[in-house]
């Protein structure tokens, strides 16, 4: 038997991992461990539940202003005893966190085979997105197994002279969860979504990232604020992020501000759904950027620069930066263009077809079976 080990401690990772997890359990040659960090402790548990995801090990890490150093010393220390305790043949991560790189160096010190999800994204710059750009750099040359979602990032992991056998195209398991949710029939019974007008055009808002905290967070903001201001027949529905240097900002600058819906984050039901019915995404976030494509919805990428080409190069996105005017001027040019709007909505989405989950464990199977 198999035994796999899985950490994660993000709402994006238990979302990307949970139908890789799903499908292990199918097999009975395979026994998988979960071990959750707890780096997003309401939000991860939403998406547990939903996905009905069983966990093994709960280190609920995350304090009030912790910094990177103080939790990463405590994540080594953590996994080292589950490590001894488990010694599992596969040490399966997903991403660019912190859990995901101390997992995999912690697997890499104790001689454990890693296996990462998501793997091969980059955008060249160590600072942008901030701590992520490097967790993946470093992830990458201990990995084992690379399960890269596009054939773009396993150019980039072969440019670092990865080698081809160790790299496995397999599109993206945010899919999977996407279409899996998709297919639920279900209303929502969230009393802030019942607020919003869906008859006018909603942008679905998401923005939430480390290396745009202070001004350029506020600039975001108001940008905001100016977008509502001069289109009468848009509403913004935002959920915010629990990190308060994203809470204070925007209720200061947005609060009370009208047509502007500011919400608790969304378990990933309720997201979906408003997904489905926003008229575009504006975000700083990244697997937003592979799931609007598949439900058609324009995506305006709020950063300098995105390690998902693939949705530029597609058409599904744009990359619009963290200016306030820039914001608002290619806000307004897509709200008013309907043939730039129905060519953006109705690009191909280049991050999968929803079947990643299975080929990532057909390939563990075979790996294991030598």
């Amino acid at each position: 038997m198999v035994k796999i080990l899985t950490i994660f401690g993000t709402r994006p990772e238990a979302i990307k991992l949970s139908p890789v997890i799903k499908e292990f359990i199918k097999h009975r040659s395979i026994r998988v461990v979960n071990c959750n960090t707890a780096q997003h402790r309401e939000m991860i548990d939403q998406v547990l539940n939903l996905f009905d995801i069983g966990v093994h090990y709960d280190l609920n890490l995350m304090k009030e202003d912790q910094n990177l150093l103080d939790f990463s010393s405590k994540l080594i220390l953590k996994l080292k005893r589950i490590f001894e305790k488990e010694k599992p043949d596969l040490c399966l991560v997903q991403g660019d966190t912190a859990s995901a790189f101390i997992a995999g160096l912690v697997a890499f010190y104790l001689r454990v085979k890693i296996g990462h999800v998501e793997a091969g994204l980059r955008t060249r710059n160590k600072y942008s997105p901030f701590p992520e750009e490097a967790n993946r750099h470093l992830l990458s040359v201990i990995v084992d197994f690379h399960f890269a979602p596009t054939k773009n990032a396993r150019k980039n992991l072969l440019e670092e002279g990865i080698s081809p056998q160790k790299i496995y195209v397999t599109g993206n398991t945010v899919v999977d969860s996407l279409l899996y949710m998709v297919k639920k029939c279900y209303k929502s019974k969230i009393p802030d979504l019942k607020k919003v007008d869906f008859k006018k055009k909603i942008i679905l808002v998401t923005a939430h990232r480390r290396e745009s905290f202070g001004k350029p967070f506020e600039d975001i903001c108001l940008a905001l604020k100016e977008i509502v201001s001069i289109n009468p027949d848009v509403e913004i529905v935002y959920p915010v992020h629990l990190n308060p240097n994203v809470q204070v900002p925007v209720k200061r600058i947005l609060n009370k501000t009208e047509r502007i819906h500011l919400i608790a984050p969304l378990d990933y039901r309720n997201f979906v759904l408003l997904l489905k019915n926003c008229y575009i995404v504006l975000t700083d976030s990244g697997g937003i950027q592979e799931e609007a494509p598949s439900l058609g919805k324009p995506v305006l990428v709020m950063r300098e620069v995105t390690e998902r080409p693939e949705a530029v190069r597609a058409g599904t996105a744009m990359v619009v930066g963290v200016n306030k005017k820039n914001i608002v001027r290619k806000v307004n040019f897509l709200l008013h263009s309907q043939h730039l709007y129905k060519r953006m909505a109705k690009a191909k989405n280049p991050f999968g077809d929803g079947k990643a989950a299975k080929r990532i464990v057909k390939i563990v199977l075979e790996q294991f079976k030598k």
